[in-house]
């Protein structure tokens, strides 16, 4: 019995070394297979992510990302420049690319056709203004129409005609310049309501009565006060549009003329939340639009936004510090593709190291 159980641990042992063996050899077969064959890698211009020198070469952030994690995994590698996302989306479907990578953001109609590995930065979607240098009718007009405004407008003409049935009320009887008749006693008490409401002069003729003297001197101090806090609410708030904009949040996208990048995540996005908007082939078109004041915001991935307006439109436009809608930068590959286990180790590993913050900081500022 003794002997027989000997046996079996001896066979079990066997077996073990021989799977581990076998592992071992499929691991290294599997990464000499990786880094015997070159790679497609699918990439576009999407600064401060990827952006082609002088020379031809490629630099940015996503670019130092992804060498490093070739080193990682002696990856041989070639660049394919594309237009647009979307073309790197579909090389990698069709199989021309064996990854795509700069600022793809992981959205679920991708995640349908491609693999996506984990996630390496996450940002949002910014809004590009024009800095407020010019003055504009456009938010004076936005303002003055606003429901708020009238609102306003409508009570004090209805607390008008109120104190004005009231003093035609009391003064039709005993003040000629109220009586003759129902419609010309109201003409004239409204039209005296309306001048002294509005600090014109009522001496030519007024009320007589003790009641509808007393009503009027109410009505005439109150007139001052509502429409001193009428006027510097209205003054406060044109003030406001023009100084910040007529865009200050994504809630005000819906009341202007919007621009974004024909295809991208963010046109999606803009679909979703029923926004109209104008697109453009290049986030660089829509910046050029939007200086030359014929959209009054852009729309697109703030940190690339921030990048190419700090390098080239710092001077007109401006990207505002609200951001919304929280995406995910990864990396793209074919379905079922036997890069995507070593490439999530290696980015993780990448991720966690000192290196990975100093190259944020580096390209981004942002620590």
């Amino acid at each position: 019995m003794r002997r027989f159980a000997s046996w079996a641990m001896t066979l079990f042992l066997v077996a073990a070394v021989a799977c581990a063996a076998t592992g071992a050899t499929a691991q290294t077969d599997q990464s000499s297979s990786l880094s015997a064959k070159e790679i497609a890698v699918g990439i576009k211009a999407a600064p401060p992510f990827a952006f082609k020198l002088q020379d031809g070469t490629w630099s940015g952030l996503s670019i130092d990302l992804w060498q490093k994690i070739a080193g990682r995994l002696n990856l041989r590698f070639r660049y394919v420049e594309v237009p647009s996302v979307q073309d790197q989306i579909d090389g990698v479907v069709s199989g021309k690319f064996d990854a795509a990578m700069a600022a793809i953001t992981v959205t679920a109609d991708r995640e349908k056709v491609v693999d996506f590995t984990q996630p390496f930065f996450s940002t949002g979607l910014g809004i590009a203004t024009p800095l407020n240098s010019q003055p504009s009718w456009r938010p004076v007009l936005r303002a003055l129409t606003s429901f708020g405004f009238l609102q306003a407008v409508l009570g004090l003409i209805v607390i008008s005609v109120v104190v004005g049935v009231l003093i035609w009320m009391f003064e039709r009887r005993h003040n000629d310049d109220f009586g003759g008749g129902v419609a010309r006693g109201l003409f004239s008490s409204m039209w005296w309501s309306t001048i002294a409401a509005t600090q014109a002069s009522t001496g030519d003729f007024g009320p007589r009565t003790v009641p509808g003297r007393v009503l009027a001197a109410i009505w005439m101090m109150g007139s001052i006060i509502a429409i001193a806090v009428f006027t510097a609410g209205v003054t406060s708030v044109l003030t406001v549009t023009q100084m910040e904009g007529m865009v200050q949040g994504e809630s005000d996208l819906a009341k202007v003329r919007v621009g974004a990048v024909r295809n991208s995540s963010t046109a999606s996005y803009l679909d979703s939340t029923h926004t109209r908007h104008q697109d453009f082939a290049t986030v660089e078109q829509g910046l050029d639009t939007l200086r030359a004041g014929k959209i009054d915001a852009l729309v697109h991935d703030k940190p690339l936004l921030g990048w190419l307006v700090g390098q080239n439109y710092a001077t007109n436009l401006q990207v505002l510090d609200a951001s919304f809608d929280q995406q995910q930068y990864a990396i793209a590959l074919p379905l079922g593709s036997p890069l995507r286990k070593p490439l999530d180790v290696a980015l993780l590993q990448t991720m966690e190291s000192d290196w990975w913050k100093q190259a944020v900081f580096q390209y981004l500022g942002e620590k």
